[in-house]
């Protein structure tokens, strides 16, 4: 009997303790672990219940229900094994939040990074169309808040024609759209003429989600393109000596 109600009192105080656990080591809350056993060490955890962030709360995402994370785990991990565990120390990616209708003040965005807390926030309901290129488009954001220094904005620049600007922000931009252009002129998307960072990431995106024929391809067609692609593998060729 005793033996009994020591190990039920483990378990009563156990549970509380891993959420806390979780939250103290990304200030995320209602979090529970979904995989953590993983051949890269990223961490995988879900929202069991709706999250707020930031200073004004103003962060979002709703929790999901376990069909959805389940389906949406093997296309994420899919995709998240191309990267090491040394390159992910490297970019200070550890933590993969999953939850669903993810948005900033409002505006649904596919995910946040955060290089500070080394996690990234990903919306699972994001258009089935885009998705698996998405995550790698916000892991070029963790990539390039990281090292700040690699990617230098007036650089690229350079790479577009002569008249080319960007605007001023992202949410201060309509072009938007995320379908890959058949005629690319040097950008892939629509996205990628808002501003030079949301670029970085829709060529890095492509640089990892297609094929390499299929790259080759555009490469060969696109002057533009080839020095972007050329200035985007150059820094992570860095990264990956560091």
């Amino acid at each position: 009997m005793n033996i009994f109600r020591v190990i039920l009192l483990s378990f009563i105080l156990l549970s509380p303790l891993e959420a806390n656990t979780i939250y103290n080591l990304i200030k995320i809350p209602n979090l529970e672990i979904y995989e953590i056993k993983t051949q890269n060490k990223l961490k995988y955890f879900y929202a069991s219940k709706s999250f707020r962030l930031g200073v004004q709360k103003n962060i979002i995402c709703l929790n999901s229900n376990k069909k959805n994370y389940d389906r949406k785990y093997q296309i994420i991990s899919k995709n998240l094994k191309k990267y090491s565990k040394e390159f992910l120390k490297k970019i200070s990616l550890k933590y993969v939040v999953m939850c669903e209708n993810l948005s900033i003040s409002g505006i649904n965005t596919a995910g946040i990074p955060d290089n500070v807390m080394k996690t990234l926030i990903l919306d699972i309901m994001f258009d089935e169309r885009y998705f698996e290129r998405v995550i790698h488009h916000e892991v070029f954001h963790i990539i390039n808040d990281q090292h700040l220094d690699l990617f230098n904005k007036k650089n690229w620049n350079k790479l577009n024609p002569p008249n080319f600007k960007y605007a001023k922000c992202s949410t201060c931009s309509e072009k938007l759209g995320l379908d890959t252009y058949k005629k690319t002129n040097g950008f892939f998307t629509e996205y990628s003429k808002s501003t030079a960072s949301e670029d970085m990431a829709e060529v890095y995106s492509h640089l990892i989600y297609l094929e390499p024929k299929e790259l080759n391809k555009i490469r060969r067609k696109d002057v533009i393109l080839e020095k972007k692609i050329s200035f985007i593998e150059n820094k992570i060729e860095l990264i990956n000596g560091y």
